[in-house]
C-alpha cells in the first residue's frame, strides 16, 4: 500500500504518543537513537521492551506489551524483525493504538492482511520515522 506525503504528514503531526516496540536501552542502537530524536522533537515515548519491563529507556517506564499500557497511544513504532509483524499486529488491532509503523526493512504482507481485515488501515511498513519527520516536517 502506497501512502502519500500527505498522509504521512498527518500522522506526524497529529500524534504526540509513540509506543516503540523493540527499544533498546543501548544509546548506539538505531531504536534507541532514532527515539531519542522523536522525543527530542516533543513527542511522549512509551518504551516496549519484556526483557526491561519495568524499568526505564530515555527517562520513561519500559512495558512488556501494548496492553500494559492505559494511556492513548497515537503511534506504534516497531523494531523488531519482519516475521515477527504478524502477532504484533495481532497485538495492536486489540488496543486503541491509531497507527502501526514497521521501520524501514520491516514489512510483512500477512500483518498486513491482519490489519486490513481488522479495518486498522492506518499502516506504515518499511519506512523510517525519523527520515519520514526529518523530510516531511523538518524540510517542508
Amino acid at each position: 500500500m502506497e501512502l502519500s506525503d500527505e498522509k504521512l504528514t498527518s500522522y506526524l503531526k497529529e500524534s504526540h504518543t509513540i509506543a516503540v516496540i523493540g527499544l533498546s536501552e543501548k544509546e548506539e542502537k538505531t531504536s534507541h537513537r532514532v527515539s531519542a530524536f522523536m522525543q527530542d522533537k516533543g513527542y511522549k515515548i512509551i518504551p516496549i521492551n519484556p526483557k526491561m519491563a519495568g524499568q526505564t529507556i530515555l527517562g520513561q517506564r519500559v512495558y512488556a506489551s501494548l496492553q500494559e499500557v492505559e494511556e492513548p497511544i497515537d503511534i506504534v513504532n516497531i523494531f523488531r524483525r519482519s516475521e515477527f509483524l504478524p502477532g504484533i499486529a495481532e497485538e495492536f488491532i486489540q488496543t486503541k493504538a491509531k497507527i502501526f509503523w514497521a521501520q524501514l526493512g520491516i514489512e510483512n504482507e500477512q500483518a498486513a492482511e491482519i490489519l486490513t481485515q481488522a479495518n486498522r488501515l492506518d499502516f506504515v511498513m518499511d519506512r523510517c520515522i525519523k527520515i519520514e519527520y526529518q523530510r516531511l516536517i523538518e524540510q517542508p
